[in-house]
Order: C-alpha cells, then sequence, then structure tokens
C-alpha cells in the first residue's frame, strides 16, 4: 500500500472524466477515486457521501483521466486528489482527509487521529487488511479481488 500523499510523476487531467471531447474546466474541490467496479468500495463511497457529506468530487476511477502511476494506485486504493492535480493521498490517508473535511464535527477527531504518527501506521494496517479482503466483505464480489501485492 502507498501511504504517502504527493506528486507521483503521473499525470492528472484536470477534468473528471466522462466522454465529450474538449477541454474541461479545472476542478475546484478535491477528487476521491474509488473501484467502481467493487461493491464494497461502491457502498463504502455512498456511506461517506450520506453520513460525511464531504465537499468532494466523488468518481469511479474507470470513468476517471487518470495516468500512469496515479492510475496503477487507484486500482489498489482509494485516492483524494487535490483539484490542482499535484497532490495525492491513498488509502487511510485519503480516508483522514475526507473525515477532516467533512462538515460534521463528529468525523475530525477520527481524523485527526489517523493524522497522528500511531494512528496513521495503524489506519495503513486496518486499510491493507480490509482491502487486501474486500472480495470477503459485504458487497464484495470476486471483481474485487486484487491481484498478488
Amino acid at each position: 500500500m502507498r501511504e504517502r500523499g504527493g506528486d507521483d510523476g503521473s499525470s492528472i487531467a484536470a477534468g473528471a472524466g466522462g466522454s465529450g471531447g474538449g477541454e474541461r474546466a479545472p476542478r475546484r474541490r478535491p477528487l476521491l477515486v474509488y473501484d467502481g467496479d467493487c461493491g464494497f468500495c461502491t457502498s463504502s463511497v455512498r456511506a461517506a457521501q450520506r453520513y460525511l457529506d464531504p465537499p468532494v468530487e466523488m468518481l469511479p476511477y474507470q470513468y476517471s483521466q487518470l495516468t500512469g502511476a496515479t492510475l496503477e494506485r487507484a486500482k489498489d486504493e482509494v485516492l483524494l486528489v487535490h483539484p490542482d492535480g499535484k497532490r495525492v493521498w491513498g488509502g487511510a490517508d485519503a480516508a483522514a482527509i475526507l473525515l477532516l473535511a467533512s462538515p460534521h464535527r463528529w468525523a475530525w477527531p477520527a481524523g485527526w487521529l489517523l493524522r497522528l504518527p500511531g494512528g496513521r501506521a495503524a489506519g495503513a494496517a486496518v486499510y491493507d487488511l480490509v482491502a487486501r479482503n474486500r472480495h470477503r466483505l459485504p458487497g464484495g464480489t470476486p471483481t474485487c479481488q486484487m491481484g498478488p501485492a
């Protein structure tokens, strides 16, 4: 699992994806990218939308304009892409930022906990365990199974 944010040298288009030609306006909100073929991932994103109400766009990586190493990361972990496209957080780090971005104050302590050194390591370990076993979780399908690490 890659848990650090930052520029990984790959390209991230300014638009959120979809069909149609022409240039897209730059995003004004962060973009949460997840595996849209995984029922567990899709259910988790819907729960985040409902309960956290974060000010982010959410899009399956299959419909994004991610390329290179960032696209490969998106196949293994949820990504939160800053609107400038240069900063990318993955896995537990993305979850922490999502919690901190919520307008609901009850979510903030969990976000801060995941940003502390011990909490960050524990969050990364739990995220990795869940990600490797998402095909076994409610909503998971064989499509959700990740390849060998």
